[in-house]
């Protein structure tokens, strides 16, 4: 297992946390949120914020006590032991990441072929999203300190753009645009909350990074709950400043690209280039902390003989299974569409989060966690994971088929 030559420590985990979750969440997901509850996905975001908070208290309880860079296959093992069922959500886990990667890299080349002009071709799309997937696989090669240096600075770039769309779109505000008379029925905005949760996936990465801290019992769990506090507060102000300039057929309507499209009205062009260019690189921000949590995920599969040994082979400072990882996220961003893959993936995430969060009910003696808020923990996944799957079966039967293809190579592998 590679070591980093400088620890990560409290801001630097918080850094990837953020870079983790911002990614996948405002510029990846608004759209795909706003399209099932309109103007009121504030709300979703504030609610998916409270589940990520519970799930994020307890992972960080079994970070703290469990330090590996494995994060929930570690928990997963501790809890239920080596066997198939493990192994199962261990797989489903690893697969969970990959479909997470996916996203981002296809939200990636969504923003970046809004500079091409005139009506672009698909390809375009495949190009750019394969290519981030590509070179931010070699950049992980080189391990831990170079995606720190790569986090501290990314996340400071897009912070600061985010923050000044925010103010000015809140100082622009048109009340009227988010009057609850133009909210959804109350049933789409828990529709959505599988969404809004998925954008706070990313917090998952920091317990990835707990063979790299110097402390990881007190750094690990101050780093999940900041981050999430941090980038929950983001949201919910982003949200507030898109649909309060905005009115929410246009905001779904450019939903690949939403965020810069709600800059207009306020910065006008020059405001839709610099947050698209702030949306190419916190994507790239997110794929990049993302990898190494995936990579280290695959090393502890193989550790554990649920993965082939090839995935723990270092190559230079990192692993085969990073490549292999890469080219099963480049297939997947080509084969599904970014709504398709988001169900996908916040389901599975959302499943094996219940599973772990159930499972540490058995270990609070040796964590010291609260057991009601690690019962709320799993009771909220599960919920939102139901309400996904009924709002899911009505709109797309291939995502419940892949699903249950994932549940079966979950199984057979």
């Amino acid at each position: 297992m590679y070591k980093s030559d400088k620890p990560i420590g409290f801001w630097s985990a918080v850094s990837m946390g953020v870079g983790a979750m911002v990614g996948a969440g405002i510029f990846a997901l608004l759209g795909e949120a706003s399209a099932i509850s309109g103007s009121a996905v504030y709300i979703s975001f504030i609610l998916g914020g409270i589940i990520a908070l519970f799930s994020g208290y307890s992972l960080g309880k079994l970070g703290a006590r469990y330090p590996a860079a494995g994060g929930i296959v570690e928990y997963l093992t501790q809890a239920y032991g080596t066997g198939i069922f493990t192994g199962s959500m261990s797989i489903m886990l690893y697969l969970a990441a990959v479909v997470s990667l996916s996203l981002i890299a296809k939200a990636f080349g969504n923003y970046a072929v809004t500079f091409l002009p005139g009506t672009v071709s698909p390809l375009w799309h495949y190009f750019f999203s394969t290519g981030i997937v590509i070179l931010f696989v070699f950049i992980n090669l080189k391990g831990a300190k170079d995606v720190v240096v790569w986090e501290r600075l990314i996340v400071a770039i897009k912070f600061s753009v985010l923050c000044i769309l925010s103010v000015a779109g809140i100082v622009y505000i048109n009340p009227v645009l988010l009057a609850p008379v133009n909210y959804p029925a109350s049933s789409s905005i828990f529709y959505s909350l599988s969404i809004t949760f998925f954008a706070y996936e990313g917090f998952r990465v920091i317990t990835n990074t707990a063979e790299d801290m110097p402390d990881p019992a007190k750094t690990l769990p101050r780093a999940m709950m900041a981050s999430i506090l941090l980038v929950m507060i983001l949201y919910v102000a982003v949200s507030f400043a898109v649909f309060g300039n905005l009115p929410a057929d246009k905001v779904i309507a450019a939903k690949d690209f939403a965020l810069a499209e709600a800059a207009l009205p306020i910065f006008g062009h020059a405001g839709f280039v610099v947050v698209a260019v702030a949306a190419l690189i916190s994507t790239a921000s997110s794929i990049n902390a993302n990898l190494y949590a995936v990579t280290n995920v695959t090393y502890q599969l193989a550790k554990y003989g649920e993965l082939p040994s090839v995935f723990g082979e270092p190559i230079g400072h990192s692993r085969e299974g990073l490549l292999i990882s890469g080219i099963l996220i480049v297939i997947l961003s080509v084969l599904f569409d970014l709504s398709e893959i988001a169900a996908i993936g916040s389901i599975s995430i959302l499943f094996v989060h219940a599973i772990t969060h159930i499972g540490h009910l058995k270990l609070i003696a040796q964590t010291g966690a609260s057991r009601t808020l690690v019962l709320l923990a799993a009771i909220f996944s599960l919920l939102a994971m139901v309400l996904a799957l009924v709002y899911v079966s009505k709109e797309s039967h291939q995502v419940i088929i892949v699903l249950a293809g994932f549940v079966v190579l979950s199984v057979l592998t």
